[in-house]
């Protein structure tokens, strides 16, 4: 079977550059043999940054870069000379990217519009030389400081899309035909369930040349909050859209019990989604007369707007459209700007459901990690404290 270029969990160790030592220096020359203090200061470590960036839509880049360090800051000189800075790690992603401790599962950062930067590590400042500490009483000074030590972190990286509209229903309900229908995007589309396999956008175009974007997600059944099929990993990119179209096939025999059932599983896997704004799609309607339609509609629920539809012949798209559009931008609907303040994404969330999930899919194999001694150029550290060496 293929290996699907659609990633959205990975994880990755991560580690900050050290700061370089200063140097503890006495100049001593044929013409100044009293020349004093004149070591240098040493170089600021590399840190490592999270850069959104909207060429990306998936983690695809990163799911075989289990170790990003940054280099070290050199180490101070005589004659004053200032130790090298280390270079900063860049690491780009898809906008909609949230950032977990991997040890803890407590929120780390969420970088959300392109060209964001978020400080994922900071490096090690480095060390004063003994030039830095000469005073009016103490002219030859012995002793320089060492670089702050790196910083090391293992993530995780979550993406969820972005987009306005999200679809929610259970597998073969037609997410994947309204989508090609309304868009130019090409989901796999065929007559079984669990057809769409990975999240896909499409941009629907819309009247006066606007646009909206909306994400078909694979198909949800009952449980799916609980870990069965597809909806646990797949869950959670509809946490950002700013409306759901719940669609539900019109030859349903409970229509009412089929949306009901998929708000619970909405609601048992984040109750803050029950705050988003809602629309009822009745799908596959060239199967039903228009006499059906309206009996349909007298049982169906009262309190959000109901849409009957067929993708294949175009029934109702532009009611659809209208209804979605009137919906984004109604007043009680404006999207805020996504801060780290959302209490979406800054509440606790436990990852080992999604970590074991990936682990028995044979792709979150453990982290080997590096010890000091095997990477090149390492030093030992000792604590942040002055320390005293002979020139």
């Amino acid at each position: 079977m293929p290996e699907s270029n659609f990633v959205d969990y990975v994880k990755i160790y991560c580690r900050s550059g050290k700061g370089g030592k200063g140097s503890m220096h006495l100049r001593h020359v044929k013409y100044n043999p009293n020349g004093g203090p004149d070591g240098g200061d040493g170089g600021k470590g590399g840190s490592i940054i999270l850069r959104g960036n909207h060429n990306y839509w998936t983690l695809l880049h990163l799911k075989y870069e289990r170790h990003i360090f940054a280099e070290h800051g050199g180490n101070g000189g005589k004659d004053k000379c200032h130790g090298t800075d280390g270079k900063d790690v860049y690491i780009d992603v898809p906008c909609g990217t949230v950032v977990y401790n991997a040890e803890t599962g407590k929120y780390v950062c969420d970088v959300t519009y392109d060209g964001q930067e978020v400080m994922l590590l900071k490096g090690g400042r480095g060390g004063l030389g003994n030039f830095q500490f000469r005073t009016a009483t103490n002219q030859a000074p012995r002793y320089a400081q060492p670089g702050e030590p790196m910083q090391e972190m293992t993530i995780i990286l979550e993406l969820k899309l972005l987009a306005d509209v999200g679809l929610v229903g259970f597998p073969n309900a037609g997410k994947s035909t309204l989508v090609s229908s309304l868009s130019n995007a090409r989901p796999k589309i065929a007559n079984y369930p669990f057809t769409t396999m990975e999240p896909s956008l499409g941009i629907v175009g819309y009247r006066d040349n606007k646009s909206f974007v909306m994400a078909d997600i694979p198909g949800i059944i009952e449980g799916a909050s609980e870990g069965k099929g597809l909806g646990l990993r797949f869950l959670r990119h509809i946490e950002r859209n700013s409306l759901l179209l719940f669609m539900v096939p019109g030859d349903t025999d409970d229509i009412k019990r089929e949306y009901e059932i998929l708000l619970n599983e909405l609601a048992q896997f984040n109750p803050e989604l029950l705050d988003k704004h809602r629309v009822l799609a009745v799908t596959k309607c060239d199967l039903l007369d228009e006499e059906l339609v309206e009996m349909l509609r007298e049982t169906l629920p009262d309190d959000l707007p109901v849409v009957f539809i067929s993708a294949v012949t175009g029934y109702g798209l532009e009611e659809l459209k209208d209804v979605l559009w009137s919906e984004l931008n109604a007043e009680s609907n404006k999207l805020a700007t996504i801060t780290a303040e959302d209490t979406l994404v800054h509440r606790d969330k436990d990852m080992t459901r999604f970590a074991q999930e990936l682990a028995d899919e044979g792709e979150d194999e453990d982290i080997e990690y590096i010890d000091e001694e095997d990477i090149e150029d390492i030093e030992d550290l000792d604590d942040f404290e002055y320390e005293s060496e002979e020139s």
